[in-house]
């Protein structure tokens, strides 16, 4: 049975250990995707909702619109990325000399669990037409880092600066777009 505060407490005595520590902590939460559900409730809303936030650590339920899609992003810290419902894919990225490219993906389903180096760039998709929910587990404070994170435009691959606000609202964007072409 998962309990959010026993979470809580366990990642924060385990976030000093690393992502393998927090990685079995997100791997046991997710492997009852429906205990998860009842302790933080049936999404009903798109969003990123910060369930610990720390120096140190930031625990966050996502909740992916059906068919969003987040642009290319850093973190300047280990995440730590487990699915308890719906599907999340992930396309890993590199920089290279005038911008990233792509080195890998993998898709994550409900009970599925990955660790992101401190140095990853990502960009995730919930392919699905329905919410996906998960918990993200950082090495950091994710709402204010030490070090500026950047993401990069879907189309141009630009980099620019991340800016919290800005995925907020992509967040909104993504579920008011799907919700406008439901009948």
């Amino acid at each position: 049975m998962f309990d959010k505060e026993r979470f809580i407490h366990d990642c924060t005595q385990a976030v000093a250990a690393g992502p393998a520590a927090v990685r079995e902590l997100v791997a046991e939460a997710v492997s009852d995707g429906a205990a998860v559900m009842r302790a933080l409730g049936e999404p009903v809303h798109a969003g990123i909702n910060a369930l610990h936030r720390s120096p140190d650590l930031t625990i966050i339920n996502f909740v992916w619109a059906p068919c969003m899609s987040l642009m290319p992003h850093d973190h300047h810290m280990f995440s730590v990325v487990g699915i308890y419902a719906g599907r999340e894919d992930n396309i890993f990225w590199r920089r290279k000399e005038g911008g990233i490219e792509a080195v890998g993906a993998t898709s994550l389903g409900a009970g599925d669990v990955t660790a992101l180096e401190r140095d990853a760039i990502h960009s995730v998709l919930n392919p699905i037409g329905r919410m996906t929910c998960a918990i993200h587990v950082y090495g950091g404070d994710f709402f204010a880092p030490p070090q500026q994170r950047s993401l990069w435009d879907h189309e141009t691959l630009a980099e620019a600066p991340w800016e919290v606000g800005k995925v907020k609202a992509l967040f909104e964007q993504a579920e008011a777009r799907f919700n406008a072409w439901q009948p």
